[in-house]
C-alpha cells in the first residue's frame, strides 16, 4: 500500500515534469515548487535564474510575490485586532480621517460629481474583505471618468504593483480621499485597493511603519529572513529576472540589476509590495496549518485563523468577483477560500492566493497539504495561467494524493 510520503514524492516527480514542459515551451525560464504534507516537504527546482544570463535557479532565489502580500498584511491586521488596537466592525474614520464622510457614485460610469452619501462608514472588516467600495475596474483604461481621475492622481492600488511610485502613504491617502467610492461600503467585492488602505491603517494604528510592523510581528518570529519590501544589496544576486509575455514571447519586465524592488519604496504597499522566497512563504503557510502557532509560540488565535480562512462573501458578491476569484471561490480576510470544488481540483475549505507576477500559494487544512509555486512570468489575465492550475491539480486532486 502506498504511503502518504511515497505519494508526496510521486507528486513532486509529476510536478517537476509539468514545470519542465512549461520551461520548454518558453513560458518561463525556471520555477520552484515546495509541496508539503504535514512536516514533510518535497522541493521541485527546475530551470534557470534568468533567460539572459547563465546559471541554474537556486532554492533561495528571491521573487516578487505581488498579491501574495495580501494575506501577510491581513495577518498583521488580525494581530492588532487581538491587541485591541483595532476592531473588525469599527469605522476606520479615527485612524484615516481622510476617508470619513464618503460619497458614492450613482453609477460606475457616472461623472465624479454625480454621487449620493455613503450609507455607513468604511470598517476594518470592509478593508479585509475588499468591500470598502473601491477596487480595480475590469474595463479598458480611461473607459470611465473615475478611471481617468485615478490615472491623473497617479494612484497605485488600482492596478499592478509599482514600488517606484514616489507618493508616500499620507499623500496617497489624501489623494484617494478626493475620490468618490465606486460602490456603497459592504455591498460589492472589489479587488486590491482595500489591502493598500489596510496597510496605511496598520501603520497608523501601530505607530510604526508597515515594514517594521511586518518584520517584528511576522517575519522575525517565522524566520522569514528574505521577505520584505525591497532586496538589500547583499541579496541582489538572488533576485530573479521578471518577465511579461508579448505576442507569446518573453520580454524582460524587471531586471535585477536595475530593479524597482532594489530600494526601499516611498509607499510600502500592503497589497502587492513584498519579495520573498519559497521557503519563507511555506513558513507563513504553516502558521495557518498549525492554527496560529509557530516555533512553539502562539502568534495568532485560532479564532483569527478560522475567520481569515472562512468565506465572508454572499453568493452575489462571489458572482460579481468571479472574473478574479474564479469559479467556486469566495474571500476570507486577505485570501481566497474554496467554497465548492473548483475546476482545478481544489477541495472545499482550501485557501490561499496568487501573485500576478507569477507566484501562487494554496493550503488544504483538511489534509495538511500545501503548495507554494514561484515563477516570475506575469499573468496575462485575472485567471491564473495553465502552469499554476496544473500544479494545483497534481497536488490536490484526490486521484494523485
Amino acid at each position: 500500500m502506498t504511503t502518504d510520503l511515497e505519494s508526496l514524492k510521486g507528486t513532486a516527480v509529476q510536478a517537476a515534469a509539468l514545470l519542465q514542459q512549461h520551461i520548454s515551451s518558453g513560458y518561463m525560464p525556471g520555477a520552484i515548487a515546495l509541496i508539503s504534507l504535514a512536516e514533510h516537504v518535497q522541493v521541485v527546482l527546475v530551470g534557470r535564474h534568468s533567460r539572459e544570463l547563465p546559471g541554474a535557479l537556486h532554492r533561495n532565489a528571491i521573487f516578487r510575490i505581488s498579491s501574495m502580500t495580501k494575506p501577510v498584511t491581513a495577518v498583521a491586521a488580525m494581530m492588532l485586532i487581538e491587541d485591541g488596537k483595532l476592531h473588525l466592525d469599527a469605522p476606520i474614520d479615527y485612524w484615516l480621517p481622510e476617508l470619513a464622510h464618503r460619497r458614492v457614485l450613482k453609477r460606475i460610469d457616472g461623472e465624479l460629481h454625480d454621487t449620493v452619501p455613503a450609507r455607513r462608514p468604511i470598517t476594518v472588516a470592509d478593508l479585509l474583505t475588499f468591500r470598502l467600495g473601491w477596487g480595480i475596474v475590469l474595463a479598458a483604461p480611461d473607459t470611465y471618468p473615475i478611471q481617468k481621475q485615478i490615472a491623473a492622481l497617479k494612484l497605485v492600488g488600482f492596478g499592478p504593483p509599482d514600488p517606484a511610485s514616489p507618493i508616500g502613504p499620507d499623500e496617497w491617502l489624501r489623494r484617494l480621499g478626493t475620490l468618490p467610492l465606486m460602490a456603497q461600503p459592504g455591498e460589492q467585492w472589489m479587488y486590491n485597493t482595500g489591502a493598500y488602505v489596510l496597510g496605511v491603517l496598520l501603520a497608523r494604528a501601530s505607530g510604526r511603519s508597515l515594514p517594521d510592523l511586518l518584520h517584528t510581528r511576522i517575519f522575525e518570529p517565522l524566520g522569514m529572513a528574505d521577505t520584505g519590501f525591497f532586496v538589500t544589496p547583499d541579496k541582489r544576486d538572488r533576485l530573479v529576472s521578471a518577465y511579461r509575455l508579448e505576442s507569446g514571447s518573453l520580454v524582460l519586465d524587471d531586471d535585477p540589476a536595475s530593479s524597482a524592488w532594489a530600494t526601499p519604496p516611498a509607499f510600502p504597499d500592503g497589497g502587492a509590495g513584498l519579495v520573498s522566497t519559497a521557503d519563507d512563504f511555506l513558513a507563513f503557510s504553516q502558521l495557518f496549518l498549525h492554527r496560529g502557532r509557530a516555533n512553539g509560540r502562539r502568534l495568532l488565535a485560532e479564532a483569527s485563523i478560522t475567520a481569515m480562512t472562512s468565506n465572508q462573501l454572499s453568493a452575489a458578491q462571489r458572482d460579481g468577483g468571479a472574473a478574479i476569484l474564479g469559479r467556486g471561490r469566495g474571500w476570507g480576510f486577505g485570501m481566497s477560500v474554496v467554497v465548492s470544488r473548483s475546476d482545478e481540483g481544489l477541495p472545499e475549505g482550501a485557501y490561499g492566493w496568487n501573485g500576478g507576477l507569477g507566484t501562487s500559494w494554496i493550503a488544504d487544512p483538511n489534509t495538511h497539504k500545501a503548495a507554494v509555486l514561484m515563477t516570475q512570468t506575469m499573468f496575462t489575465s485575472p485567471t491564473p495561467p495553465a502552469v499554476h492550475q496544473e500544479l494545483w491539480r497534481a497536488v490536490f486532486s484526490p486521484t494523485v494524493l
